[in-house]
């Protein structure tokens, strides 16, 4: 079946200066994709304007968004930009590895909810699972989606490994 992820929370630090990020203050986080997982990395906006666009756009960096530490007393924000969830889903359109393939379903199925993907059939692959076609609404374009036969409790597993990339408290 599929992999667990294990990234691990963000320290608070950024991992350039090695800095402790201080409540209120904007930083960039980025997931770099290995050859199986994926690891988050956490800079402060200095650094990461440092390294200028040549290095930003590293091989094997997947995702890039700017957040803010939250207070200490603030409640956790549940909100995550819709077009950061489809920057995801598209680029894990090729991927290959199980736990990738589970990342993406999840993925499709958030946005289903959110009404942004709409689903509009299925067949068998070639190897007896479910290939879901789907398309952005507004867009002709299609997508297909392998649902890879995940149960809730691995629904709820890799929705939970999700929202812990996305949203990651410092």
């Amino acid at each position: 079946m599929g992999k667990d992820y294990n990234i691990a929370k963000t320290s608070g630090m950024c991992c350039s200066c090695e800095r402790q990020l201080q409540p209120g203050e904007k930083f960039v986080a980025t997931i770099i994709a290995g050859e199986e997982d994926f690891a988050r990395e956490d800079f402060c906006v200095a650094c990461w304007e440092a390294k200028g666009p040549g290095e930003q756009a590293t091989a094997g960096r997947f995702g890039v968004w700017r957040s803010c530490v939250p207070q200490p007393q603030e409640k956790k924000k549940l909100f995550v930009d819709d077009d950061l969830l489809v920057n995801f889903f598209e680029r894990l359109a090729d991927a290959e590895d199980q736990a990738k393939i589970s990342f993406r379903f999840v993925l499709a199925l958030v946005l289903m909810r959110k009404k942004l993907l709409v689903y509009d059939r299925a067949d068998k692959g070639s190897d007896g699972l479910d290939v879901w076609t789907m398309h952005f609404k507004g867009s002709d374009t299609k997508h297909r989606v392998i649902d890879p036969d995940l149960d809730e409790d691995r629904i709820a597993e890799v929705s939970q490994h999700l929202g812990e990339i996305l949203e990651g408290e410092l």
